[in-house]
């Protein structure tokens, strides 16, 4: 366990699986300006040290609860500026990373709690849990990309109403919509989690890279666009030693041993 401070711990789980723990439950793990930089400085060691995958969670009854209003009320308007200033840049870290990136929604996730897991490559969460950008309700609006990564991820028209309307929505509606990928009952949720980053971590690390690469960039371009990307991207996978090593363990039946690096 490597506490990068009281709020944010990172741990190495092995077989380069990270996991972000966000210990302020008596906040909700709300993100205040000392989380905030403890949680980017989280994830530069875990891809510093070669992660392939990153597991990202809360402890207690919330995943997060978004940015710390407390602690925000006091201050400037230039304070307040940097203070989301900060919060974009974990969150933007967390979207840019290599590594594939799971939100385990163990609780509440809202405002930048929820921007936070849309950031994330694939989010998993708890039966029974509140999902919402609720902005709307202290007269502000989704300001560290949830605005814009939410109608991606589940359309205009749904995005519009959380956004506009400030409500929660319950995990199970998350799932329909394809805000989350899986539901799965809270008490299962941990160890579902870690089943799931050992399988991806197990993959080719340059193939996943790619795979996130292709379909980021290709879902803001034309069809035809984001087919010749694709088609780009062959070369360096096909004549990759990872590929090579998936080849020779299919003819020989074994499980492949990848050791490409993401760039």
């Amino acid at each position: 366990m490597n506490a990068v401070s009281d709020d944010v711990v990172l741990d190495d789980l092995g077989d380069k699986v990270f996991q972000i723990g966000l210990e302020r439950p008596e906040r909700m793990n709300a993100l205040g300006v000392a989380t905030v930089a403890a949680l980017r400085k989280a994830v530069a060691e875990a891809a510093a040290n070669g992660a392939r995958v990153l597991l990202l969670r809360g402890s207690g009854r919330a995943f997060c609860a978004g940015a710390d209003l407390k602690e925000r009320k006091g201050m400037t308007l230039d304070e307040k500026l940097a203070h989301n200033a900060g919060i974009n840049d974990a969150i933007n870290a967390i979207a840019a990373a290599p590594f594939v990136s799971i939100a385990v929604l163990n609780g509440l996730a809202l405002g930048g709690g929820l921007e936070m897991a849309l950031a994330c490559d694939v989010r998993i969460a708890a039966a029974g849990i509140s999902l919402g950008l609720t902005e709307s309700r202290v007269g502000a609006f989704p300001g560290a990309g949830g605005s814009q990564r939410l109608p991606r991820v589940v359309g205009r028209s749904r995005a519009l109403a959380m956004m506009l309307s400030g409500e929660p929505v319950t995990s199970e509606y998350a799932e329909r919509i394809g805000l989350v990928s899986e539901l799965v009952a809270p008490e299962a949720l941990e160890a579902r989690a870690h089943v799931l980053a050992r399988l991806l971590a197990s993959r080719s690390a340059p193939a996943l890279a790619a795979i996130k690469r292709l379909v980021y960039q290709g879902i803001e371009m034309p069809l035809a666009d984001g087919l010749r990307l694709e088609r780009a991207a062959l070369p360096a996978i096909l004549g990759s030693s990872d590929y090579a090593e998936g080849l020779a363990a299919f003819e020989e039946k074994r499980a492949p041993r990848f050791t490409g690096v993401a760039e």
